[in-house]
């Protein structure tokens, strides 16, 4: 089972938080300090040039920063470490917060969708349980996970993405990082 990391910044309502849940019920590892993440992680960074995909299914951890989206930019600008920083392809969120809006994941979402991409379906589905919203993750978006999970190569997952959001997926460019 892979370890799960959560770099928590302190920016978010604690009642709203889908990282403090997740670690009040053990199933993540909150830290405070960059330098806490193992450097064999993979770190989810929504502003990474390389995308999440099956092929990253070695690591032994993955990080989250939990940071409010209107400072992400700057967090993760601050943040840099000897991780492998991966985004995630274009999914739609669930939380209350941000429902509906393509690429606003919650916490909780980022960390079950990179599970599912890398084969923990059941890891996924146990983590968004904690959430009363969770299963609403999996329905907007179960289908377009099994395929980014079952493709061969990025490119087939860059199709995969296109097909589903069309012009939106070629706008969903991150910056080099």
């Amino acid at each position: 089972m892979m370890r799960l990391i959560v770099y928590h910044a302190r920016q978010c309502a604690p009642k709203k938080c889908t990282a403090l849940k997740l670690s009040r019920f053990s199933m993540v590892r909150l830290v405070y300090t960059a330098k806490a993440i193992p450097r064999n992680a993979i770190v989810l960074n929504p502003f990474a040039a390389k995308l999440l995909s099956p092929e990253d299914g070695n690591a032994t951890a993955l990080a989250a920063l939990d940071c409010s989206w209107e400072r992400a930019k700057e967090v993760f600008r601050i943040y840099r470490s000897k991780a492998r920083h991966r985004s995630l392809p274009l999914l739609v969120a669930a939380n209350p917060v941000n429902y509906g809006k393509i690429a606003k994941l919650s916490t909780v979402e980022a960390l079950a969708a990179a599970l599912y991409i890398l084969g923990d379906g059941k890891e996924a589905e146990r983590l968004l349980s904690k959430f009363n919203w969770g299963h609403s993750f999996l329905d907007l978006n179960r289908n377009l996970l099994a395929e980014y999970a079952s493709a061969q190569s990025v490119e087939a997952m860059l199709q995969v993405q296109r097909e589903y959001f069309g012009e939106l997926a070629e706008l969903h460019i991150s910056p080099p990082e």
